[in-house]
């Protein structure tokens, strides 16, 4: 059985289809959302263990729910 990919990352990979789906660029999309750049390809990465206000951020970003964020990690 292969091993899932920890929570972070899919979280992450999740996040960075949304965005290019929307066509923003990672910089153009953390400016638009309130965060950092770094924060947000950090994020994408899975190596940010995100706080709940900024799951919003990207959410409200992105015109989503954060339960459709969350859809399918």
């Amino acid at each position: 059985m292969a091993k899932r990919a920890d929570i972070l990352e899919r979280f992450g990979k999740r996040v960075r289809e949304l965005r290019s789906d929307a066509g923003y660029s990672q910089e153009g999309f953390a400016a638009h959302a309130g965060l950092d750049r770094t924060y947000q390809g950090g994020v994408e990465r899975g190596q940010r263990n995100i706080a709940l206000r900024n799951v919003e951020k990207i959410a409200k970003g992105l015109k989503i729910s954060v339960a459709e964020l969350f859809d399918g990690v």
